[in-house]
């Protein structure tokens, strides 16, 4: 019998996309799936319209608002599924995602084995979406997966891994306390118990850019500054437990110096833990530099000014391109159903 796949989802104030969001689960082309919708204290008509799509497959449940983590951890409890898919609430699988991703195992692997898949930003159309490459995407070891990542500042969308219910339970649940990056620590721990990762790169996950009002989004928020650095210390425990060598220290170095400038102008005394624990890997962290086309706004305007531009004007930009995006969209979809293909 072909093994049975849970699609796990928690839903937050997400009215607008989960329908889109379901459609895109229940066109799988993997026969046998269930689907799991937590519905976490929405204050809108995400839990109605989700129980428009309760069915044999799709079940949907409600709790308080406890976030992410917690609502992925309370989907889990009620799956049977072989395989584990989580998928957040506004992103779209490619209708043979989960097919391809099974298709790919081969004779031998067992259930350790890691399966991932390519995945492209976008705002409200599919088909403009770019599947921009990157060193992640082959088959690799859990140390050499872990040590691009963060040498390279480089991750893969939490919906493009589907996980053996034997990784999910070697994992342990998803962090609760954790609000920002949880994926990252999630999927980190999924990888240490893994042998490595089978990348199938005939197919993919599309990923809803949603600008501020996504989770993944730091803004001023000092609750998700602390859960990102404490994420960022599991992290380098977890690849020093694979392998402790220069090359390890090196990318562990790489990996704070990356995200030093998100701590860097308002959170000093994250800054000061950077700074010795860059000390301890045997690296110093360097001033954040600005860009050029940024930079000319310190001597007028001060630091401050010019790096708050850096961090808010591209998302200003991208903002623009979503309103336009999202008109032409209805302006198609009124035309024709919207169509989830494979990568390309």
């Amino acid at each position: 019998m072909k093994p049975l796949v849970s699609i796990l989802i928690s839903a937050f104030n997400a009215e607008e996309y989960i329908a889109e969001t379901l459609r895109s689960a229940i066109a799988q082309t993997w026969p046998r799936k269930e689907i799991i919708v937590i519905n976490d204290g929405s204050r809108d008509r995400t839990e109605q319209i989700a129980r428009l799509f309760l069915s044999r497959e799709v079940s949907v449940f409600a709790t308080e608002n406890r976030g992410l983590s917690a609502g992925l951890n309370h989907a889990y409890r009620h799956c049977q599924g072989d395989y584990i898919q989580f998928l957040d609430a506004d992103d779209l699988l490619a209708r043979d995602k989960i097919e391809r991703q099974l298709a790919a195992l081969r004779e031998g692997d067992g259930p350790r084995t890691l399966l991932s898949s390519p995945w492209a930003p976008f705002y409200h159309r599919t088909h403009g979406a770019r599947f921009v490459h990157n060193s992640l995407w082959r088959d690799l070891s859990p140390v050499e997966w872990l040590l691009r990542k963060m040498q390279e500042g480089i991750h893969m969308q939490n919906a493009t891994w589907l996980v053996s219910r034997e990784l999910a339970e070697a994992a342990g649940p998803w962090d609760e306390d954790l609000c920002y990056d949880q994926d990252g620590e999630y999927f980190a721990r999924v990888l240490l118990a893994s042998v490595g990762t089978r990348f199938v790169p005939e197919t993919g996950i599309f990923y809803r850019s949603r600008g501020s009002s996504r989770i993944s989004y730091i803004g001023n928020s000092d609750r998700k500054r602390d859960s990102l650095f404490r994420s960022m210390k599991l992290h380098i425990l977890y690849l020093q437990s694979l392998e402790d060598s220069d090359r390890v220290r090196q990318a562990c170095v790489a990996y704070l110096q990356i995200w030093y400038e998100v701590f860097y102008s308002g959170r000093q005394d994250l800054v000061a833990e950077m700074q010795d624990l860059a000390s301890k890997l045997g690296g110093q962290l360097e001033t954040p530099r600005l860009k050029p086309k940024y930079a000319w706004m310190t001597p007028i305007f001060g630091r401050k000014a010019a790096q708050n531009a850096q961090t808010m004007l591209p998302h200003f930009k991208a903002d623009l391109m979503r309103r336009y995006d999202k008109v032409l969209h209805k302006l198609e979809s009124a035309r024709r159903p919207q169509v989830w293909g494979s990568a390309q």
